[in-house]
């Protein structure tokens, strides 16, 4: 039997699907990847690949006049999840599906940037294997949840932090992937600022990524395998 395919899409550099990795492929995926500023991905059909998954970014999805690509990805994931094809945004990939799905993304009042739990509503959920556990929350934005969305987890700082549609759509605003990919350090030099007004330093950013972050990756892994192997494909 042919194996089935997984498209990452990246929207910057130091944001790849990381600690994801592994669970996609032993889940039987071959993986590629395709980042936005390839112009072969203004041609792509985003309902081919068996899954889907749309990584962060520091845009915004408001930003389609600064970033056309924006409002061309939308178009095509918005008929991806109109045939509930199995589809996985993390951050600003949370963002898009959000915004596909006909809720609104805007800018939020505080940075959430650091690492915590957040409050897992659906405990049958494939998030059940976070609960309790600091992930990794780095953005200004949120969203509205959008119609025939569930949600499944809430922080102190944001109500909207994960919601799925049915089994194959799932948006995670947090990055359960991130806690072991040394590209947390491109992150870190590349937004210094977004830690400042979030109250941290980078000092306790980094203790709180040595400290949180492998268990966080574990949790995050068991997550999506349980995802994976409950999807309606």
């Amino acid at each position: 039997m042919p194996r089935k395919t997984a498209l990452i899409i990246r929207h910057v550099p130091h944001e790849g699907v990381a600690g994801f990795r592994k669970p996609v492929e032993s889940a039987g995926y071959d993986v590629d990847r395709i980042d936005v500023a390839d112009p072969a991905f203004a041609s792509l059909d985003l309902r081919e690949p068996d899954l889907l998954i749309m990584m962060g970014g520091p845009m915004g999805v408001y930003e389609q006049d600064q970033h056309p690509w924006i409002a061309c990805q939308l178009r095509r994931l918005a008929m991806r999840l109109e045939a509930d094809r199995p589809t996985l945004g993390v951050c600003f990939g949370a963002q898009m599906i959000a915004e596909a799905m006909g809720g609104k993304v805007f800018a939020g009042p505080h940075k959430e940037v650091g690492f915590h739990p957040v409050q897992v509503h659906a405990t049958d959920s494939p998030l059940r294997h976070i609960a309790d556990v600091p992930v990794l929350h780095w953005h200004g934005d949120t969203f509205t949840l959008p119609p025939e969305a569930e949600l499944l987890a809430s922080s102190h700082v944001y109500d909207h932090q994960a919601f799925r549609r049915g089994r194959n759509v799932l948006a995670l605003q947090f990055h359960a992937e991130m806690g072991l990919d040394p590209r947390f350090d491109a992150w870190i030099e590349q937004w210094p600022e977004a830690v400042e007004e979030a109250g941290g330093t980078l000092e306790s950013l980094r203790a709180a990524h040595d400290l949180h972050g492998p268990v966080a990756v574990d949790a995050g892994r068991a997550m999506i395998r349980q995802w994976l192997s409950e999807l309606d494909a």
